[in-house]
């Protein structure tokens, strides 16, 4: 099990923290045409980074396994799981479980009810286990015309 550490992101890291997403993502075997698609929903932004909810797990060496951001609860109370990676060698060791729980207790102290997922299909029984429930489905954020798995996590 992983002992390393989820701290906030600094701005300086947002290009190495895309990249990181970038390499997760493509660990599912998608093609080039739709990596690049996908490029602008996979970015974390310095103005993402600014905004306070953008946290990365490291090693205690200090090298980034993972990266996870929310985005603020709308009217209805709902906060959305914006993006949640890990470096592909990484997958298996609690990274994951341990920055989804960080993100649902910051969301959770900013006063929102759930943690609304749109996710990668090869997610869903990564967020399933943790207690996510299906929804529904909704337009992909990057590729026109692809439908996603929708999530919610009571917080």
């Amino acid at each position: 099990m992983w002992t390393g550490r989820i701290r906030p992101a600094q701005t300086g890291e947002a290009a190495e923290l895309t990249r990181l997403c970038r390499r997760a993502k493509a660990h599912w075997g998608y093609g080039k045409a739709f990596m690049r698609l996908a490029e602008p929903a996979l970015a974390v932004t310095v103005e993402m980074i600014e905004g306070g909810c953008v946290l990365v797990a490291e090693e205690s060496d200090g090298g980034t396994l993972g990266v996870a951001a929310a985005a603020a609860q709308d009217a209805d109370g709902a906060a959305d799981l914006s993006l949640l990676f890990v470096e592909p060698e990484a997958i298996g060791r609690g990274i994951g479980r341990r920055l989804f729980d960080e993100i649902a207790a910051r969301v959770r102290a900013w006063g929102a009810s759930r943690l609304v997922i749109l996710s990668d299909p090869h997610a869903v029984p990564f967020y399933e286990r943790l207690g996510a429930v299906r929804i529904g489905d909704a337009p992909s954020d990057a590729i026109p015309g692809r439908r996603l798995p929708l999530l919610a996590y009571r917080l």
